[in-house]
């Protein structure tokens, strides 16, 4: 709001003393100040103007305070309230602040504290504002980016995301696998600053001895293939943001290394002895239990909090159930659109299994279910036998040596057995990641390293 707008105050007193020394004293601090004479009066300079304070007695002739706060809160409700009672502990001004009243003063005046008042209020209403218009931006663009949803958990998310975007300061995304972590990296970046650089790496995603490299970059003859000077991710993400995906597999050399950009801006690529300063935003995202990890000496506890300094928490899928039949239509839109098929519908009965179901893929885990389906339907509606083919059979088949623990007279051979309950679990990760090994790996709760070296132990690379 500009700073004209933001200042403009409108004093509502029968008492015309009353009115002059308040616009007297607030035009002395650099407000612009209208008065009226009484509510009516009041209310018509109201529905002319926007006023984004308003400071009225409680007691008028014509329209009490009260009354006019209540009128105030449906003409223009993006303006901020301050009563004048005469007394202390007056039950009516108490009231007010009850039906939405910023504040109340008394009468005598205390200048000083007038001032104080005023200035709190008029940063609180700023401060609404700049949060309405993020949140407008982020409405306009949210579904966009992925983000999609209407349940108590996602509205509290948005709103978070609205409030931390207004800095750079360091912030740590948790959440299960498939919850869509980077996308709310992506969103905060759009509302920062969308023509910044934003610059995703999966810590996980990257073997480790190329990592170093691929973080801070390198010169000339740094390494046996080094031929030319190389700038690294941080130098790339300079002025905007660096997604540190999955940061909880960093190894302690390069936590440390990591650790220093954090408190200093700086860093040395590899084989340099220059220190390169940048300005980056570093967004960062695990699945897994950092405050565990530091107490099995696997993270370094003063890296964990200055990444911690702001932490989003994305619930899953199953703890916001009611969010599922909006995914669906987004998401069939989306694949509608990318396969050119028609729009197709969802039988009830699909929806009530939907819903039924804990998906622990969550959100990324119903995109493949819809991308498969939109891809293989036939029909425009999504039969059931096609969503049981896609999930339930599938998921008991994996599940089903759980569910049949008997025991012959000769035993079990259980080696065998988990070899080849762990081979079920991998190919279908696959399946449901569309073969992409990083997405699988996230899917199984699992390191990329750890989940490369089962694929081969299996044959299944």
């Amino acid at each position: 709001m500009e700073k004209s707008l933001r200042d403009r105050i409108l004093v509502v007193d029968d008492e015309r003393d009353i009115r002059t020394m308040l616009k007297i004293m607030l035009e002395k601090e650099g407000y612009t100040v209208e008065t009226a004479s009484g509510g009516l009066e009041a209310l018509g300079k109201i529905s002319q103007a926007f006023y984004p304070l308003v400071i009225s007695d409680i007691k008028m002739p014509d329209l009490s305070g009260l009354d006019l706060l209540k009128e105030i809160q449906e003409k223009s409700p993006r303006s901020i309230v301050i009563l004048i009672t005469a007394y202390a502990s007056n039950e009516t001004a108490i009231e007010g602040m009850k039906h939405g009243a910023y504040d109340y003063i008394t009468k005598p005046f205390q200048n000083d504290e007038i001032k104080v008042v005023i200035r709190n209020a008029l940063e609180h209403q700023l401060l609404k504002e700049e949060n309405l218009e993020l949140k407008k931006k982020l409405t306009s663009s949210i579904e966009g980016l992925g983000i999609v949803g209407s349940s108590k958990p996602m509205r509290q998310l948005m709103d978070l995301i609205v409030r931390v975007s207004k800095t750079r300061t360091p912030i740590l995304i948790t959440g299960e696998s498939g919850v869509g972590k980077e996308i709310i990296a992506k969103t905060i970046h759009h509302l920062q600053n969308p023509a910044s650089p934003f610059v995703p790496v999966n810590c996980g995603g990257i073997p480790e001895t190329l990592l170093e490299s691929e973080l801070f970059g390198y010169k000339r003859g740094a390494f046996t293939g080094a031929t030319t000077d190389k700038a690294g991710l941080f130098e790339t993400a300079n002025g905007g943001i660096l997604f540190l995906d999955e940061v909880g597999e960093l190894p302690i050399p390069l936590q440390v290394k990591l650790l220093r950009v954090l408190q200093d801006q700086t860093f040395r690529r590899l084989g340099d002895n220059r220190d390169i300063r940048v300005d980056v935003q570093i967004i960062s995202a695990t699945n897994r239990n950092l405050e565990k990890e530091i107490a099995g000496k696997r993270f370094r506890e003063d890296l964990f909090f200055r990444l911690n300094v702001l932490r989003i928490h994305v619930p899953p899928l199953r703890e916001r159930k009611e969010d599922i039949p909006l995914l669906l239509e987004y998401f069939i839109r989306k694949f509608a659109e990318k396969y050119h098929s028609k729009p197709i519908k969802i039988s009830s009965y699909i929806l009530k299994e939907l819903e039924n179901y804990d998906f622990p893929g969550n959100v990324r885990e119903l995109e493949n279910m819809v991308e498969r389906a939109v891809a293989l339907q036939d029909s425009n509606i999504i039969l059931p036998d096609v969503y049981k083919s896609q999930t339930i059979e599938s998921i008991d088949t994996v599940a089903l040596p759980f569910h049949t623990c008997e025991f012959p007279e000769r035993g079990v051979n259980l080696p065998a057995i988990l070899e080849e309950v762990e081979k079920a679990y991998l190919t279908e990760a696959l399946n449901r990641c569309q073969g992409k090994k990083v997405d699988a790996a996230n899917l199984l709760n699992m390191s990329f390293r750890s989940f490369r070296y089962k694929l081969e132990k299996h044959g299944l690379e």
